[in-house]
């Protein structure tokens, strides 16, 4: 194993890595999709099986904490996995991680524009040609890959740059769901939960319904991971950076259950299934009638649209902190583990999940909800490769030093495990209600068989150098190696040190 002081710079903050890991979670779903969550398990049982999706996320956090504080190198999953599992092991779960990565921010270019239409209905000019049922127009393609343009521009300019946009962008989604929250107390009626708190008749059949909320909300929460992609770019004490990740889940748990309940306080069921069948944006529609006026439904819109940037904006620092890390590896072409000059991003990995956005909505939306969800199948395998590598490490590496030690290792670990690999087997069985359909099916495929090619070519290109491990030495680590000395002894050791220079000046 090779060894090496970090070539990136240390400029995220505590507070950076919070809204970068918050703002990755909090996407433009909590806008157009808690009406179909309360329809599903009702306003309490929605906001409960949130809740109960969190803590499902929460173990495969706190194996992240541990790992992220006792690696802290770019690349997170590549470097957990490889220390347990070996250079195949590695390959295979980093593969899949920025398969998730590339497929949101794909997701995201076509989601864009798309929320356009509803603050601006005539927004969609110069109709082109149509897609899997959906039509695409140049006006819709211009603002996608002007907007994708932009967004690669900014995260080539500077992790720090990228922190600041997403720091703007999650005050206003957080200040717009403050709003609609603190209006449906004031404004709201508690016999609005009537009827609707719960769906089903009998404890067995609410239960049933409350859980199928819980099966699709680990879904939601994917995006705390990218905080250990760029771990050796934040400047935080290591224990740190795990309870900041930790936090960063329970805070997006909060925000959803409270958004969910907030709606259901305000409309009733009618009303709820009323805005289903009209525009499908029941959070809005909520939030203009906690406020009395319309206007304040485009309040909501907007925070959407931020929630997309940000998103966006986290999976881009993650894919391609991802791809560095495999390209030093020298398990994907060199090239990519390429550092700007000035900024030190990964300039030629950005590139290249910049162009794919930009490529992405000529392909029109649909198939980028296709990409999505494979890309989702691909962070929750990774996921449970984490966890068992959690379990490995700890079995393997008693001694290796974790500045954030998650108690009770082994229950949280097999806990993960159980966790992620429920994920896992959620995309795989059909009529689980998160099953992947067969266009899904052929992208997970299509990736894993670039992947294989990858995996071959490099391995007889670079032969020895193929899959070795870069231990970036950090500043902790450097000053765990120095000698332990007192105030005092060191008082002696400088006054010994001055006394001999003098005495060489003085000869």
């Amino acid at each position: 194993m090779n060894q090496k002081k970090s070539d990136f710079d240390k400029v995220f903050s505590a507070w950076d890595i919070l809204v970068i890991a918050f703002g990755a979670m909090i996407g433009w779903g909590w806008v157009v999709s808690s009406g179909g969550w309360i329809e599903s398990g009702g306003a309490v049982g929605a906001a409960l099986g949130f809740a109960i999706g969190g803590i499902m996320i929460f173990f495969v956090g706190l194996t992240y904490a541990e790992l992220t504080a006792a690696m802290p190198q770019c690349g997170g999953e590549h470097v957990f996995s490889h220390r347990a599992m070996g250079p195949t092991g590695s390959f295979v779960c980093t593969w899949a991680i920025i398969l998730g990565y590339v497929g949101v921010a794909c997701f995201e270019a076509c989601a864009f524009p798309t929320i356009l239409t509803y603050l601006w209905p005539g927004f969609l000019k110069g109709y082109l040609y149509t897609v899997a049922g959906f039509d695409i127009y140049a006006s819709w393609l211009a603002v996608a890959v002007i907007v994708a343009l932009i967004i690669t521009v900014i995260n080539i300019l500077g992790a720090k740059t990228a922190a600041v946009l997403q720091t703007i962008l999650t005050v206003i989604i957080g200040g717009a769901g403050i709003l609609l929250i603190v209006a449906s107390v004031i404004n709201g009626d508690v016999d609005n939960l009537s009827g609707q708190a719960f769906v089903g008749t009998s404890s067995g059949s609410m239960i049933k319904s409350v859980l199928s909320v819980a099966v699709v909300t680990p879904f939601y929460f994917i995006g705390f991971d990218v905080i250990p992609q760029a771990a050796e770019e934040i400047n935080v004490p290591l224990k740190k950076i795990g309870k900041m990740m930790i936090l960063s889940v329970v805070m997006a748990v909060v925000f959803y259950a409270l958004v969910i309940l907030a709606v259901g306080y305000v409309l009733d069921g009618n009303a709820i299934a009323l805005s289903q069948s009209g525009t499908g944006l029941v959070t809005a529609d909520a939030m203009a009638k906690a406020f009395g006026t319309p206007v304040m439904a485009k309040v909501i819109i907007v925070g959407g649209m931020c929630g997309i940037i940000t998103s966006w904006n986290s999976f881009m620092i993650g894919g391609s902190r991802a791809m560095y890390s495999m390209a030093e590896s020298y398990m994907i072409p060199p090239v990519f583990a390429k550092l700007h000059s000035k900024s030190k991003t990964p300039i030629n990995s950005l590139i290249l999940i910049g162009a794919l956005t930009m490529i992405a909505p000529f392909a029109g939306r649909k198939m980028m909800v296709w990409i999505c969800d494979a890309g989702n199948f691909g962070c929750c395998l990774a996921y449970c490769m984490v966890s068992i590598s959690f379990l490995i490490l700890r079995k393997k590496e008693q001694d290796m030093a974790r500045p954030y030690k998650v108690p009770a290792g082994k229950f949280v670990g097999t806990m993960a495990v159980l966790m992620s690999g429920f994920m896992v087997a959620m995309y795989c069985i059909p009529g689980s209600g998160g099953s992947l359909i067969l266009q899904e099916w052929l992208m997970v495929g299509g990736w894993a068989l670039l992947g294989v090619v990858f995996y071959i070519i490099c391995r007889r290109k670079y032969g020895e150098k193929f899959g070795t491990l870069v231990e970036i030495i950090s500043d902790d680590a450097a000053a765990s190696l120095m000698p332990e000395a007192n105030d005092e002894e060191l008082d002696q050791v400088i006054e010994a040190a001055i006394e001999r220079v003098l005495a060489k000046k003085a000869s």
